[in-house]
C-alpha cells in the first residue's frame, strides 16, 4: 500500500519532509510512528490523515497523506 508521510519541525532531522513510502496492509499509525522512531525525539504532539485529526491507531489506507506534528512548547 503506498501512504504519502508528511513530516514537520524536528521529525524531518536526519529524515525527510515529504514522501511517498510503501506500507503493509494493517498498518497503523503508531506502527508508522514506531518505524520512523519519532517519539525518541519527541512526543507526537499532532495527527493527521487526509488533513483530519485521527486516533494513532487508524489502520492506514492506500493512498492516504499523514502528517506527523511534534509536540510543542514554548511561552
Amino acid at each position: 500500500m503506498r501512504v504519502f508521510v508528511k513530516l514537520f519541525a524536528q521529525y524531518r532531522e536526519g529524515r525527510f519532509k515529504a514522501e511517498h513510502k510503501e506500507f503493509p496492509e494493517g498498518m497503523t499509525a503508531q506502527m508508522l510512528i514506531d518505524l520512523l522512531k519519532l517519539e525518541s525525539v519527541s512526543p507526537l504532539g499532532v495527527l493527521m490523515v487526509n488533513g483530519r485529526h485521527v486516533a494513532v491507531s487508524y489502520v492506514l489506507q492506500e493512498g492516504d497523506e499523514i502528517a506527523l506534528f511534534p509536540k510543542v512548547g514554548g511561552g
